[in-house]
């Protein structure tokens, strides 16, 4: 097992490698590089002007010598001015240093914020912070009510309660989070008044019941019906099988069956899902967020990218490059020990 998760690790750092590498890339594009410049200085800068400016700040060097930079294997050197000689730092706002230092991911240090005048750490982290707790909330809904469901719809097969909870099921998988969102604040704000329909305050004045509702809602209601479906079809397959039936003949009541012999096989399947639900709520809080305009990590991306804040966007994709490679090892390593069938060498 140690191996296997050695192996493991060691493709995790060489996909996010790679990953960055093509993320980096894309962000460095001409076309973005002159927004960037743009946005920094003004709609009617000449040529010339935001030619300088990216000079002046490290973008026109050579392409792997910034990549090297942004990692922390290759020095950053400061900017000299031609005329005069004076030495200035890349971005006066962000405390860095006047004089030639490694200052990359390898050392912690995730780059500059241009939009909000910042470090990316003193701005991702925070969101990172607040999103996470968003993610706990969700899944500590999502996950008990989704095998809930799944399981009494898959101990009855064919009767009237596993078709109900199949097209409850089937419904909210159907219903794609921009949608529900919009249902919840017209029903529970607007119509009944009971919860507000921004969580903007909830990054500013803290959690609240009020704030914080409609986004868990949102999110965990579409998880709940893929989540129950897998389970029950696992739960239906478990249930016929013949040490089931064998435990049934011995005379052994039903919910004991269910819950020794059944609950636990049944469950092998539904938990790869849960696991690879890490992925699909970093794509699912950037809607929920932006809607109701939670100042998270997804609220913080949108903002990244239409900014062309290079850094700040480079530093969300690391992110969620790490959380989807990190979710399928615990994934890969939690079913190995739940199917005794599973042998990792």
């Amino acid at each position: 097992m140690i191996a296997f998760i050695g192996r493991r690790l060691g493709t995790m750092a060489l996909t996010m490698l790679c990953l960055t590498l093509v993320v980096f890339f894309m962000v460095n594009l001409e076309p973005n590089l002159r927004k960037l410049a743009i946005s920094q200085l003004d709609m009617r800068s000449s040529d010339e002007h935001i030619e300088s400016w990216l000079v002046k700040n490290g973008y026109r060097d050579n392409f792997f010598v910034r990549y090297g930079r942004w990692l922390g294997v290759v020095q950053k050197q400061p900017y000299v001015d031609p005329d005069t000689g004076a030495v200035t730092p890349r971005f006066g706002y962000c405390d860095e240093p006047a004089e030639p230092h490694y200052g990359g991911i390898l050392q912690g240090n995730f780059g500059c914020s241009t939009k909000f005048k910042t470090t990316v750490a003193a701005k991702l982290f925070p969101a990172l912070g607040a999103t996470g707790i968003l993610m706990f909330w969700v899944m500590v809904v999502m996950v008990p009510v989704a095998l809930l469901i799944g399981v009494l719809a898959g101990m009855r097969e064919g009767t009237r309660t596993d078709r109900s909870l199949s097209v409850a099921s089937i419904a909210t998988t159907a219903t794609p989070e921009y949608v529900s969102g919009v249902i919840f604040t017209v029903i529970f704000a607007s119509w009944l008044g009971w919860l507000n329909g921004s969580a903007a305050s909830a990054t500013r004045v803290g959690i609240t019941f009020s704030n914080f509702t409609l986004p868990v809602m949102t999110m965990a209601i579409y998880g709940i019906g893929y989540i129950a479906r897998m389970t029950r079809a696992s739960m239906v397959e478990v249930m016929t099988q013949q040490y089931i039936r064998t435990a049934r003949l011995k005379g052994l009541a039903f919910n004991a069956v269910v819950i020794k012999h059944a609950l636990r096989n049944a469950l092998i399947a539904p938990f790869t899902v849960i696991m690879l639900q890490f992925p699909w709520l970093l794509t699912g809080v950037v809607i929920v967020e932006v809607m109701f305009r939670y100042q998270g990590f997804g609220y913080t991306l949108v903002e990244a990218a239409g900014n062309n804040d290079i850094d700040l966007l480079l530093g969300c994709s690391l992110v969620s490059v790490f959380v989807v490679l990190f979710t399928q090892l615990i994934s890969d390593v939690g079913y190995a020990y739940l199917n005794p069938r599973i042998r990792v060498s």
